[in-house]
C-alpha cells in the first residue's frame, strides 16, 4: 500500500471518528407543549452531554397542544398526542406521528388519526413497534391504533372504557384515564385511572391491536389517591406510581409473568411543614435503579427517594425546587447525567445534573425559555452529524 493510499485511509477513519464522537456528543429534546398561549407546537433543544449546557433549536413541528410525547423503539418516528386538537377545530382527540430528520432531528408530520377516546394526555409504543397505545382522560378509555411500515397510523382497532367513580366530590365523579405502561415483556399494559383509584392491567396481543382485561383485572389504591403516572424498576421487581390527589407514592411488588401487583408502601412526596395546594405529576425511576424521582406542582420541587435495593421500599432523601413553577413533567437522560424539569406555568426548561452516589440534584447552566413546557423526551440521532 503506497504513501497516497495510507492517507486517504487515514482521513476516511478519521472522518469516521469525528462524524461518531459528534453524533454522541449531543442530547436532543423534544419539549411537548399547550398551544393555547403563544406556544405553536413541539420544540427542540440540544443538550451538551459533557457540560449539561443547553442550546436552543426553535420549532421542531408545528402542531396543536402535543400535550405527550413518545419514540419508536428503533425507528427515527416520533409520536403525538393532544387534548381537544383536531384540522376541523372540532373538540376531538388526534395521535400524530412524525418522522425524525437524520440530520438535524426536525419532525415530518407523516399523518393525524383520531384516539376516539376523549382527551388524549399519554402515548406509549409497543416494544416490536407495532402498535401505540393513548390514556384518554375525558371519558377514562384507552387506544390501540397499528403502526404501518413507514411510521404511519392506522385507524383504532381497539378501544376500552373505563366505568365507575370514587371518592373525590370533584375530580373523581367518573374515569380518568392518565397513562399506559407496557411491562418488560410487552405483554401487559398497565393503565392508571385516576378517576376509579385504580390501576388497570390488560393482556396486550400485538399481532391483532386488542387488549382483554387480565386476571386480576386492576390494583385499587387508597381511596381518593387519584392514580396518575406509572413505571417499573429495571428489574422488572418493583413498581412506583404516583398519586396526585394525595400527594403520595405507592410502591408496589411485581409478580413478574403473572402481571400481579401487590401494595408494599406508600409515602409522601412533601415536606411535612407544607399545607399549601399541590399536585404531584411525574415519576420516574433511575436508569441505576438506586433513586426515584416525583415531581410536586404547587411546592414546585422534585421529591427524591432512595431504594433499598433488594425490598424495593423508597426512603425519603428530601427536595429540590424546580426554579419555576408548576414542574408539569420531567425526564432522566439515558445515561443517567441528568434530569430536565419542564416548568410550565414559568415557561422555562431546566437542567439538572445527577450525583449518581446519592441521587441529589443539582442545578446546571441557564433555563431554556420555552412556552407551556408540558413533556420532555430525550433523544440521540444515530451515525449522523449532530449540526
Amino acid at each position: 500500500m503506497n504513501f497516497r493510499t495510507w492517507r486517504v485511509l487515514f482521513v476516511v477513519v478519521m472522518f469516521c471518528i469525528g462524524t461518531f464522537a459528534n453524533a454522541t456528543e449531543y442530547w436532543f429534546l423534544y419539549i411537548g407543549t399547550y398551544t393555547s398561549g403563544t406556544s405553536e407546537g413541539i420544540y427542540q433543544l440540544r443538550l451538551n452531554k459533557d457540560t449539561g449546557v443547553f442550546e436552543y433549536l426553535g420549532l421542531a413541528a408545528q402542531i396543536k397542544n402535543p400535550s405527550f410525547l413518545t419514540l419508536h423503539p428503533d425507528r427515527p418516528l416520533l409520536y403525538a398526542v393532544g387534548e381537544g386538537i383536531a384540522p376541523s377545530d372540532k373538540s376531538e382527540g388526534l395521535a400524530s406521528a412524525f418522522s425524525i430528520n437524520s440530520e438535524n432531528g426536525r419532525l415530518t408530520l407523516l399523518n393525524q388519526q383520531p384516539t376516539i377516546g376523549e382527551g388524549p394526555c399519554h402515548v406509549a409504543v409497543d416494544r416490536q413497534g407495532l402498535h401505540i397505545v393513548t390514556a384518554n382522560y375525558g371519558d377514562g378509555s384507552i387506544t390501540v391504533l397499528p403502526i404501518t411500515g413507514d411510521g404511519r397510523l392506522e385507524p383504532a382497532t381497539d378501544l376500552k372504557r373505563h366505568s365507575g367513580s370514587s371518592v373525590h366530590p370533584s375530580r373523581q365523579t367518573a374515569p380518568h384515564a392518565h397513562s399506559v405502561t407496557f411491562d418488560a415483556t410487552g405483554h401487559l399494559i398497565y393503565a392508571t385511572d385516576l378517576g376509579l383509584d385504580k390501576i388497570m392491567v390488560y393482556q396486550y396481543d400485538s399481532h391483532h391491536g386488542k387488549l382483554q382485561p387480565h386476571i386480576p383485572p386492576f390494583v385499587a389504591v387508597a381511596p381518593g389517591a387519584g392514580p396518575r403516572h406509572f413505571a417499573f424498576h429495571p428489574s422488572g421487581r418493583f413498581a412506583y406510581g404516583i398519586n396526585e390527589l394525595n400527594s403520595t407514592v405507592t410502591s408496589f411488588i411485581s409478580t413478574g409473568s403473572t402481571g400481579e401487583l401487590a401494595i408494599l408502601q406508600t409515602i409522601g412526596t412533601l415536606p411535612e411543614a407544607f399545607d399549601g395546594e399541590t399536585y404531584p405529576a411525574e415519576i420516574r425511576v433511575h436508569p441505576s435503579g438506586r433513586f426515584v424521582y416525583a415531581s410536586n406542582r404547587g411546592h414546585d420541587s422534585i421529591a427524591l427517594f432512595k431504594v433499598e435495593e433488594q425490598s424495593g421500599q423508597l426512603t425519603a432523601l428530601g427536595h429540590i425546587s424546580t426554579l419555576g413553577k408548576v414542574p408539569r413533567n420531567f425526564a432522566i437522560s439515558p445515561d443517567g447525567k441528568y434530569l430536565v424539569v419542564a416548568n410550565q406555568e414559568t415557561e422555562n426548561v431546566v437542567v439538572f445534573k445527577i450525583n449518581v452516589t446519592d441521587g441529589t440534584l443539582i442545578p446546571i447552566a441557564s433555563p431554556a425559555n420555552v412556552p407551556s413546557p408540558v413533556c420532555v423526551l430525550f433523544y440521540a440521532l444515530k451515525d449522523t452529524n449532530s449540526r
